[in-house]
């Protein structure tokens, strides 16, 4: 039960910093936000004893004598104009547990991904060349294969940053290390070409959840390299971007561990990796990977946003099969991706301004058209598209007009051949099947 709600603008009116995860105290006089040990702040008031002031907002909780039920409300921003509050939802931040290894024993033996082996094989934190910011961080997940290790990295990384126990950013050190081209993958997702059975089924459950992990796995290492390969580029982005995106990078990676439980406990046969798996994503990244403007505009605005428009779809279907816990897994999945189209506009409309206050709309179709091909296809979501600052003009009757040339499956830099005969003869993707 609360005694007391406290509203307090979340960045850090000095670092820029993100302050979500202060730590609260109180005292006889008020309670305190304390921020990176250094910086503290009265809810009440928003006065620090730095000298500083952070935004603070009243609050008023009105309890309904009838039902009981408590509304909250909450004094509005007294600046900026248009706005509105378009949803207020709680989304669970739990992670789930990492599901049991399954012995494979028609394939050479590779490297377990259990948090057993790991921590014998590799730390989550290297014993040398360790991580001080986070660029260096971003880049060793980056590099790592093993999509639990990769997950426990992604947390463990932004604790770090969210604490301010990390040196620095790092992105405007003429040091900041380089994103690898493509992320590391081990060897067992290149190997098993079994084919996908119809949606009904409890194996087509299963193959709808790995698809699904395989796009959160490569979310993760979408959300850290947008960091590492346009942070040092752009010097001057504040550390607003980077509290966005390290969000984004924990998010997805929580989604990961969902649809990897939920595949377990679907299929126990069937385990992640075990699957055929598409790097369509990778391959929007390699073609943006000169361009931050273009790097938003698909990925985040194009195929992010796609998502919102299938996943009700796919939640439906769960449903219809009587999947109950698959249909929680995604519902907090669709509700955090909300936010993370939001966060992708939101930057989009920053470099539109930092590049000439170019026009967003006409910006981001002039992207679509030049690093995308066919139709930007319905049918669309528009009202969680619009909760995220998508309005109709981004993408109603637009195609994308970029060259016809050869798909490339950045699957591992083997011979064509090699990676031909590791592909399924039917790929996944996100969108749904039309018919059962």
């Amino acid at each position: 039960m609360y005694k007391q709600i406290y509203v307090m603008e979340s960045t850090c009116p000095h670092l820029g910093a993100d302050m979500s995860h202060a730590d609260i105290e109180e005292y006889d006089s008020g309670a305190v936000a304390f921020f990176d040990h250094r910086y503290d702040f009265n809810l009440e008031t928003g006065k620090s004893e730095t000298g500083l002031h952070t935004c603070t907002y009243d609050v008023k909780v009105n309890t309904n004598p009838l039902d009981g039920l408590d509304t909250v409300y909450v004094e509005t921003p007294k600046d900026g104009t248009n706005w509105r509050l378009v949803e207020l939802r709680p989304v669970s931040e739990e992670f789930a547990d990492p599901p049991p290894m399954v012995e494979d024993t028609t394939s050479p033996p590779v490297r377990s991904s259990t948090v057993e082996s790991i921590t014998v094989l590799e730390p989550i934190v290297p014993t040398t060349s360790t991580p001080t910011t986070l660029m260096q961080w971003a880049v060793l997940i980056l590099n790592t294969p093993n999509p639990t290790l990769k997950v426990q990295r992604t947390r463990h990384a932004v604790q770090l940053f969210r604490t301010g126990k990390l040196a620095s950013i790092g992105h405007t050190s003429p040091n900041a290390p380089r994103p690898p081209d493509m992320p590391l993958r081990e060897a067992q997702y290149e190997r098993n070409t079994v084919e996908p059975v119809k949606m009904k089924s409890r194996k087509s459950r299963a193959v709808m959840l790995h698809a699904l992990a395989n796009i959160e796995q490569w979310a993760i290492d979408l959300a850290w390299d947008i960091m590492a390969r346009f942070g040092p580029t752009h010097p001057d982005l504040p550390p607003a971007f980077f509290s966005d995106f390290t969000k984004m990078a924990l998010d997805e990676s929580k989604h990961f561990t969902l649809l990897t439980s939920r595949l377990a406990a679907t299929s126990p046969t069937t385990p992640y990796g075990s699957l055929p798996v598409h790097a369509a994503l990778w391959e929007s990244a390699t073609i943006t990977a000169n361009s931050f403007r273009a790097r938003l505009a698909i990925i985040h605005l194009v195929h992010e946003a796609r998502g919102l428009d299938v996943n009700p779809g796919t939640i439906a279907r769960f449903k219809k099969a009587g999947d109950n816990e698959s249909v929680k897994a995604m519902e907090i999945i669709h509700a955090d991706e909300v936010t993370h189209v939001t966060a992708g506009h939101r930057w989009f409309t920053w470099i539109c301004e930092n590049d000439g206050n170019v026009d967003p709309i006409k910006t981001f179709r002039e992207e679509v058209r030049n690093g995308w091909r066919g139709d930007i296809k319905g049918p669309f979501n528009a009202d969680d598209r619009e909760k995220a600052g998508l309005s109709r003009e981004f993408y109603e009757n637009l195609r994308g007009e970029m060259d016809n040339q050869p798909s490339r499956n950045f699957i591992a830099p083997e011979s064509v051949e090699a990676v031909t005969n590791s592909l399924a003869a039917v790929h996944v993707q996100y969108d749904p099947p039309n018919k059962e």
